[in-house]
């Protein structure tokens, strides 16, 4: 048994992760209401032998945080200055196309407060470079991380969102409030 394993089991967790372990694929994260959902992602996942990058906010990414959280995969979003820095969406395109091997964790809802419009940021990077969406859930009422269903990006983003939002339907965010799971979409 993994530390990760240990360190879940002793929380009460079980881990439900059976999609196969794709060489590139974008891991849909939601609900998204706590720093504590990074926690329990990255401990689901190496509780399976798996490592996964993931996007934050560029302004987490100061020395020395900033060197961890390259170090454990965090990949910068530069929300501000547009036209400085490319896209999310392309930056994270290009490094899919240069690499053989690369998962990246997404929260489509971009934030830990309340919102009902889903980034569709997740969709334009897969339907770009052909890689699965890995739809993944943390649900705190049940103690229960899942990773069942993936599902490839058709371009039509509202019938691709529809089908991801239908997906958490169901789900237990740590703060309840903060999770609007209706079905608005945005560019």
């Amino acid at each position: 048994m993994s530390i990760a394993s240990a360190i879940l089991r002793l929380m009460g967790w079980n881990v439900d992760i059976s999609i196969p372990d794709y060489p590139k694929c974008l891991i849909c994260v939601a609900p998204h209401t706590s720093n504590w959902d990074f926690v329990m992602g990255k401990l689901a996942y190496a509780s399976i032998g798996r490592h996964a990058g993931f996007m934050m906010k560029s302004t987490w990414f100061f020395p020395p945080l900033g060197w961890i959280f390259r170090a454990m995969g965090g990949i910068p979003v530069y929300r501000s200055n547009k036209g400085k820095h490319p896209s999310m969406v392309d930056q994270v395109s290009t490094m899919m196309r240069q690499r053989d091997k690369l998962q990246i964790a997404i929260t489509p809802e971009g934030t830990r407060s309340r919102t009902s419009q889903w980034h569709t940021g997740i969709l334009r990077i897969a339907y770009n470079t052909g890689v699965p969406i890995v739809l993944a859930t943390i649900d705190y009422q049940n103690k229960r991380i899942t990773a069942s269903h993936a599902i490839s990006a058709s371009g039509n983003h509202d019938l691709d969102m529809t089908l991801i939002k239908s997906h958490y339907k169901a789900s237990q965010a740590k703060h309840p409030k903060d999770f609007d799971n209706s079905f608005h979409v945005s560019a």
